[in-house]
């Protein structure tokens, strides 16, 4: 039944996205310049629509693709897929060939589809990844209600004595009675890109995107919090099980509106007055499954309310109640300096830009399309240029400007560039 609604999801093409792939190594993480990427719909993988190769950043150029109408994600139907689905084949040399089947494209929304390429000089890995389809075009497990309090004793069981957003998160890629399935260390931020992509249409507007990567995050961090799953003997943060926690999937595109959202919001929790942990945040489609009964947000309710000018808070409020509020994270791990509390342009100066000199000069090791600038703690026109390159190269928007999400971007990207370092 899926994939005669994808065979007619393709004959419906009618609108465009677009795509971009990064191939970096997976041993690390540095980008791999001149891969050779070969693209063709999902289910005819020998005809090539697409051949491009990537630059020394690792990107390749901005493709322009076939997709169903806009209107097919904009409204719920277990008929017309609202996404087109290609596959892409990855080569580079001294790298073994990758290839990825489902990278899912919407239309009028930019989808980043990472790729890492393991060395010939590693044993051959699973270099196949299929991508299942989206929650809310497949039938997957309800999730099982649970409170979204848990309970705090006296015997030790919250480890954590305040609310910290992790740097990485353990995401066991199956139930939790499966003992056979993997274990993978994700970044935190990646994770809630993942699921957000994977539960949400990066079509809707902004303020229900947020209201949902919101509640995502929230949940989350409940099960960081808690230490819920390492309580019961497990040796992961979370499942990849709709039923239990968030459809999470190895290797799936991220979209453009949901990176950036999900950039912004990070350190942020929903909270209720006088609990400390983060709210355990449930919800579902509000379609096939019903849980407003529940208290819990439905999916596409929160789309309605978005299209009728709604807040994220509001939206939240809506289905939660109106005593739920955003809080922020009192620390995050795995950076070397906190957003300073202001942007960084032409004519600051001071400690911070001379880190900040120093991380991009540090960065350039790895990207050298990025060039390198005077470490002299002023702002100037030659530290915005190597800025805006970087916002170029990572795909944020181009304004020279270290705002909030840039300024967590390079830390994050230095942190991951001098980590290779430690590894030569």
């Amino acid at each position: 039944m899926y994939y005669s609604k994808t065979l007619r999801a393709q004959q419906e093409n009618v609108d465009q996205g677009t795509l971009q792939i990064t191939v970096r190594s997976e041993a690390d993480n540095r980008p791999v310049e001149n891969a050779l990427v070969r693209i063709s719909y999902t289910g005819d993988p020998n005809s090539i629509i697409e051949e491009v190769r990537t630059d020394s950043s690792g990107n390749t150029p901005i493709l322009q693709l076939k997709t169903p109408p806009l209107e097919y994600s904009l409204n719920a139907s277990e008929e017309a897929q609202p996404y087109a689905e290609y596959s892409m084949q990855i080569e580079a040399e001294d790298f073994h060939q990758k290839e990825i089947a489902g990278t899912e494209i919407l239309p009028a929304v930019l989808a980043r589809q990472p790729v890492l390429l393991n060395s010939r000089q590693t044993s051959v890995p699973d270099n196949r990844v299929v991508i299942p389809p989206h929650t809310l075009f497949y039938e997957y497990p309800p999730k099982i209600q649970e409170s979204e309090i848990k309970p705090v004793n006296e015997t030790g069981e919250i480890v954590l004595s305040k609310v910290v957003i992790p740097e990485y998160i353990v995401v066991h890629d199956g139930p939790v009675g499966d003992n056979s399935a993997s274990n993978y260390y994700v970044r935190y931020r990646d994770y809630i890109k993942n699921v957000a992509s994977s539960e949400i249409y990066a079509t809707w507007p902004d303020d229900t995107i947020r209201a949902n990567v919101l509640a995502i995050m929230s949940f989350t961090l409940n099960r960081v919090y808690t230490e819920w799953y390492r309580n019961k003997g497990k040796d992961y943060t979370i499942t990849s099980s709709t039923a239990y926690d968030h459809k999470w999937i190895r290797g799936r595109n991220i979209f453009d509106s949901i990176d950036r959202i999900v950039d912004e919001l990070f350190e942020n929790y929903l909270s209720r007055p006088n609990v400390r942990q983060p709210i355990l945040t449930q919800y579902c489609d509000g379609e096939r499954v019903q849980c407003r009964d529940r208290g819990w947000m439905t999916q596409w309710g929160s789309k309605r309310l978005g299209d009728q000018g709604y807040s994220a808070i509001e939206i939240l409020r809506y289905f939660y109640g109106n005593d739920m509020y955003i809080n922020v994270a009192e620390e995050v791990s795995g950076i070397p300096s906190s957003w300073p509390g202001y942007d960084l342009d032409i004519g600051t100066s001071g400690s911070k830009v001379l880190q900040l000199q120093e991380q991009l000069n540090a960065i350039s090791q790895a990207y050298p399309a990025l060039p390198k600038v005077n470490p002299d703690g002023i702002y100037g026109s030659q530290t915005q240029a190597s800025v805006r390159k970087f916002q170029n190269i990572f795909g944020l928007p181009e304004t020279g400007i270290v705002d909030y999400p840039t300024w967590y971007k390079i830390q994050e990207i230095y942190v991951g560039v001098t980590r290779i370092a430690e590894l030569q």
